[in-house]
C-alpha cells in the first residue's frame, strides 16, 4: 500500500469501469475518480454504483454535467435548470452526492461572444453554484477541453468556480496554455485549483511520443520512460496541482506514479513555452 496520491485523479473517461481498477487504484493510493454524467453510454453514475457502490465512501468523486442525451445523439446545454437537476440525478444515480461537479464543456454551446454569451455562462455558474449551496455536491468547477472561448465571457459578479480543468502536456498549444492561464487569473484560483486532463493527447501509442523523446524536459530523466516523462512535463504545461489520466490497467497507472518522483527542468519547459509562442506568432524559431 502506497501513501495516498493527491496529484492523481482517475479519469474513467474511456474506462471500462471495472471493479480491478477501482480497487488496484485504492492500493496505489489513488483515492479520486473523474466521471461525468454522458460516460459509458450515459451509464457511469449507475454502473459505478452497482459495481463499487461499496467503495465509494472510500472515494473522492467528481463528475460532469452538461451533455444530455438526445433523439438521435448527446446534446449540450447550459439551460440552468437542466444543469441543477442533472447533479441531482448524478446524486441519485451514484447513491451519493459528488464532492466535485464540473460545468462539462461550457464552449460548446457558447456561440455568442457578447452579452448573450457571458449571461448563459453566468447562469450556468449560478445553477452549479446553488446545487453546491443546497449540499447536492461539495463543490462546483468548470471542465473546458477549449477554454479559449471563454476568456471574454467571465462576468465577475457571477459565482467562482473552486476548480478549473483543461488539457495539459507537451501537445497543448499556446493558444489554450494562455487561456488557462487568463481564466486561472479571472476567477483568482491558485495553481493546486487547476486540474489538467489528456497529458498524451489521448493516446500514449501515438507515433509522436515515438519521435519525441520527452525525458529531455526532466532533469536526470534517464530513469524514466518517455511516458512517465511526458506525464510528468504535463503538470507544468500548463502549471496544473493535479492530473486526470485514463486507464484500464492498474500496472499503467503505477508506472505513471512513480513519474511523481521526477523533478521537472523549469528552464527548458520555459523555453518550450518560448518556442511555442513564437511559432503561433509567425516569428523565426
Amino acid at each position: 500500500m502506497r501513501g495516498a496520491h493527491p496529484r492523481v485523479v482517475l479519469g474513467l473517461h474511456r474506462s471500462r469501469h471495472e471493479r480491478r481498477l477501482l480497487t488496484g487504484a485504492l492500493d496505489l493510493g489513488v483515492t479520486s475518480i473523474d466521471t461525468s454524467t454522458n460516460y459509458l453510454g450515459f451509464r457511469s453514475h449507475t454502473v459505478l454504483a452497482r459495481t463499487v457502490g461499496d467503495l465509494l465512501p472510500r472515494l473522492t468523486v467528481s463528475t460532469k454535467v452538461g451533455y444530455f442525451p438526445g433523439p438521435e445523439r448527446a446534446e449540450h446545454s447550459l439551460d440552468p435548470v437542466r444543469l441543477y437537476g442533472a447533479v441531482e440525478q448524478a446524486a441519485r444515480d451514484l447513491g451519493r452526492e459528488p464532492d466535485l461537479v464540473f460545468l462539462h464543456n461550457p464552449e460548446h454551446s457558447l456561440h455568442d461572444s457578447g452579452d448573450h454569451g457571458r449571461t448563459a455562462l453566468s447562469q450556468a455558474c449560478t445553477a452549479l453554484d446553488d446545487a453546491a449551496s443546497k449540499g447536492l455536491c461539495g463543490a462546483w468547477g468548470v471542465s473546458s477541453w477549449d477554454p479559449s472561448p471563454l476568456v471574454g465571457l467571465i462576468d465577475p459578479t457571477a459565482p467562482r468556480p473552486s476548480v478549473l480543468m483543461a488539457r495539459a502536456g507537451l501537445l497543448v498549444g499556446v493558444r489554450m496554455l494562455d487561456a488557462v492561464d487568463a481564466l486561472t487569473a479571472a476567477w483568482g484560483l491558485a495553481s493546486g485549483s487547476v486540474w489538467g486532463m489528456s497529458p498524451f493527447g489521448g493516446d500514449t501509442g501515438d507515433p509522436v511520443w515515438d519521435r519525441v523523446d520527452p525525458r529531455m524536459f526532466l532533469r536526470n530523466g534517464d530513469g524514466f520512460s518517455r511516458t512517465q516523462a511526458a506525464f510528468r512535463a504535463a503538470y507544468c504545461l500548463p502549471r496544473v496541482g493535479t492530473l486526470a489520466v485514463g486507464t484500464d490497467e492498474p500496472a499503467h497507472l503505477a508506472e505513471l506514479l512513480d513519474a511523481l518522483a521526477a523533478e521537472a527542468d523549469e528552464r527548458t519547459i520555459h523555453e518550450y513555452r518560448s518556442l511555442l509562442r513564437e511559432r503561433s506568432s509567425g516569428q523565426p524559431v
